[in-house]
């Protein structure tokens, strides 16, 4: 199998092209708006811890970057010696009348390429729904849920500083049958505090040729002001054998 790998500063190259690309697009389309309205960058900046039994300790770190619509990210993922993967991605966020689309992309060293199109369709109670595909190079998935596959879920806002999202992603292409199914409560405790609970359950194989695995998870992240926590516990991750504990601390600025 022939792969290719990307040097930090080819990933670098790719995260500022993404910037100049999203810069561009934010001008023309926001050319009116911005003389009244100035809409500086943004950034998120999240150092991770990964740890599990039988498993070397990895850590991540991933820089997020927002302007206006658009969103950028650069990350890398390191466990010891096993495992090194560098990721850039792109993200934007188009709003309707009827509601929100999502389209993205990433590209990550080892060959990986993947793309994902998600929707919300409604007002205040809304359909959640989309669809991910990959080229199914080797990549370690950071999202913990299966990536090529579809989403279906329900969510509403219908309660003042709360949001709840009920959806499922299952696998709809590697015969799998991979389901995570999560349940989110988003509650915005003041203009400076949010707490996200998020509780998931998980059924199916790593491969075809597998043992079926069930698995439950649970995360619990806390915003204030500038600052955010989050700590996770999931088991089974990515459908493998083993349980995982994880924690994120990071700033905006």
């Amino acid at each position: 199998m022939t792969c290719f790998k990307i040097s930090k500063k080819y990933a670098l190259g790719l995260f500022n092209a993404f910037l100049v690309l999203a810069a561009n697009f934010s001008a023309h389309a926001q050319e009116d708006a911005s003389a009244k309205n100035d809409s500086p960058w943004s950034y998120k900046l999240t150092p991770s811890v990964y740890a599990a039994k039988n498993e070397t300790t990895a850590t991540d770190v991933n820089l997020r970057g927002n302007l206006g619509n658009h969103t950028v990210w650069i990350g890398e993922y390191v466990r010891g010696n096993a495992y090194k993967q560098t990721r850039v991605g792109y993200e934007y966020n188009a709003n309707f009348p009827w509601g929100q689309m999502v389209p993205s992309m990433q590209l990550a060293s080892k060959g990986f390429l993947g793309a994902s199109l998600n929707f919300q369709i409604g007002g205040p109670t809304y359909l959640i729904t989309g669809l991910g595909r990959t080229n199914l190079k080797d990549y370690y998935n950071l999202t913990f849920d299966p990536n090529d596959s579809y989403v279906i879920g329900l969510g509403s806002k219908a309660i003042e500083h709360h949001v709840f999202n009920l959806f499922a992603v299952k696998d709809n292409r590697l015969h799998t049958g991979q389901t995570v199914t999560h349940g989110v409560w988003r509650w915005q405790l003041s203009d400076s505090q949010r707490l996200v609970f998020d509780v998931s359950h998980k059924t199916g194989r790593l491969a075809q040729d597998t043992p079926s695995l069930r698995g439950n998870g649970i995360s619990i992240a806390y915003d204030f002001g500038n600052h955010f926590v989050k700590l996770a516990k999931e088991q089974k991750v990515n459908f493998t054998d083993q349980d995982q504990t994880r924690f994120s601390a990071g700033i905006r600025f």
